[in-house]
């Protein structure tokens, strides 16, 4: 059951397909049924860990997208746009959970979240920690997601090319070969880098792949303003 809410909310807060960014109908309901579940079970560390996940996700929604609906990324977005009351209560939530003892994989990507959400700027987001729950994370599951998440972590914390050595294990896995992610993501990284022909090249070919029209936008664009920034003969 668990399992089902998250995807619900996933889809929601990132619709896989289509001219919108957000599902609002999916994600609330998702929240709906997550607050009814830990209603009845106030004990289980885990719907505690989802519900958490849920708020501290959804309180950064309204700053997600601009005026006309285009994506936002994390690193770029207003923060005082993001809803201080949902975050409250998920950084409650999961502070309950951990404190348990029996820790579980919502309980630590809600973890995540709230660090991304406490940090008032983008630059004092502690991502060594974050990089330490992904470590636990992964011993947990083997999750490609995870992994993905895990290498972007890395990246932030060693470097670039740190990043990219831990992407290279998920070319040949089946859950996520051939995924736009692993190309907006290497994308990101070759950007960071300075390697910018090849960031364009992962830009843009993350967004042939992607069925998100605010997805496709956005690596479209990310493309198009390194092309103009890049020397003569770069790409």
């Amino acid at each position: 059951m668990l399992q089902v809410l998250y995807l619900v909310f996933n889809e929601g807060y990132t619709s896989t397909a289509g001219e919108t960014l957000h599902r609002p109908d999916l994600s609330n309901e998702a929240i709906r049924l997550a607050r009814g579940l830990h209603a009845m079970l106030p004990h289980d560390a885990e719907v505690a860990g989802l519900l958490a996940l849920m708020l501290l996700t959804d309180a950064r929604r309204a700053a997600r997208t601009g005026p006309i609906g285009e994506l936002i990324p994390l690193d770029e977005q207003d923060r005082a746009r993001w809803d201080g009351a949902l975050i409250a209560e998920g950084v409650a939530l999961v502070s309950r959970a951990l404190s348990s003892g029996r820790v579980g994989p919502y309980q630590l990507q809600a973890a995540v979240a709230a660090l991304h959400d406490e940090a008032v700027r983008v630059e004092e987001t502690d991502w060594p920690q974050i990089l330490a729950l992904y470590d636990l994370l992964m011993r947990m599951s083997d999750n490609p997601m995870v992994a993905l998440n895990r290498a972007i972590a890395a990246a932030m914390v060693h470097g670039p090319a740190v990043g990219l050595e831990r992407l290279a294990a998920l070319d040949e896995d089946p859950r996520i070969k051939g995924h736009y992610r692993l190309d907006a993501v290497r994308g990101h990284l070759r950007e960071m880098e300075g390697d910018h022909a090849a960031a364009i090249a992962h830009y843009r070919a993350a967004a042939s792949r992607t069925t998100s029209i605010p997805e496709r936008n956005y690596l479209v664009d990310k493309a198009a303003r390194l092309a103009v920034r890049s020397p003569i003969g770069d790409v």
